[in-house]
C-alpha cells in the first residue's frame, strides 16, 4: 500500500513554459554537481517536487506525457540523467514521435560513457535536439564544479558533444553564469568552436 500512495506522490510529468517535461529518474551515475538544489537537501523545481520513489516505467512515461499537440515540445529532463535509463528513454521518445512530439533531451552529455558506447547516434535517431550542460570552459573548472567520478569527463563531454553534432542533431551547450571560475565567454567560444549553439543558464534558475 505504501508502494501504491509513493508512486502516485512522485511528479513524473511537470509543464512549464508551454512545454512537458518527463522525469525520468533521479540517478546521475558520474556526477554530483556541487549546484545541484538535490545535493543541497532541496528537491523542488518551480512548484514541483521532483523526488523519485520508484523509477518510471514507460507506459507511466507516456501517460504522463499527455497529449504532444498540446505543448511546444516534450522535454526529458528531471533531477537525474536521462541516459542512465537510455532504453527506457528512447522507447518512450519513439511512442510520442509517433503521436507527432516534438521532443528534446536536457543531458549533461556523460551518456556515452555510462552506457560504455558512443549512443549519440542512436539518441539522435529518436530524440534530434539535445541541450547539454558543459558549465565550464576547462577541466578544472568543471572538475571544481560537477565533481565527477571518473577521470577524463570532461573530454567525454566534448566528444559527445561532437559525436551529437556528426550525427545531426540540434545541439545547444549551456553554462551556469554565476559559478566561480567560469567565463561564460570562453564556454561560447568552446560551443561555436564546435559548431553548435550556445545559451547562458542562471545561477539557481533552473529552466
Amino acid at each position: 500500500m505504501a508502494e501504491e500512495k509513493s508512486q502516485f506522490e512522485d511528479t513524473i510529468g511537470y509543464t512549464l513554459h508551454g512545454s512537458r517535461y518527463l522525469n525520468v529518474t533521479n540517478r546521475c551515475g558520474i556526477l554530483r554537481c556541487a549546484f545541484c538544489p538535490k545535493f543541497n537537501g532541496a528537491w523542488s523545481v518551480k512548484e514541483y517536487d521532483m523526488r523519485l520513489h520508484h523509477n518510471p516505467s514507460v507506459e507511466e512515461l507516456v501517460e504522463a506525457a499527455g497529449n504532444p499537440a498540446d505543448y511546444k515540445e516534450i522535454v526529458f529532463c528531471g533531477m537525474g540523467e536521462s541516459t542512465m535509463r537510455l532504453d527506457v528513454m528512447l522507447e518512450v521518445g519513439r511512442k510520442l514521435k509517433e503521436k507527432g512530439a516534438k521532443l528534446r533531451l536536457n543531458t549533461n552529455g556523460t551518456g556515452s560513457m555510462l552506457n560504455g558506447r558512443d549512443i549519440a547516434a542512436e539518441l539522435v535517431a529518436v530524440i534530434p535536439t539535445l541541450s547539454v550542460s558543459l558549465n565550464a570552459q576547462d577541466e578544472e573548472t568543471y572538475d571544481r564544479h560537477c565533481r565527477p567520478k571518473n577521470a577524463g569527463t570532461y573530454a567525454a563531454v566534448i566528444d559527445f558533444i561532437k559525436s551529437a553534432k556528426k550525427a545531426g542533431g540540434d545541439v545547444t551547450v549551456t553554462a551556469i553564469d554565476g559559478l566561480p571560475g567560469v567565463d561564460i565567454a570562453k564556454c561560447e567560444a568552446i560551443a561555436n568552436d564546435l559548431g553548435v549553439k550556445f545559451r547562458r543558464r542562471v545561477l539557481d534558475d533552473l529552466v
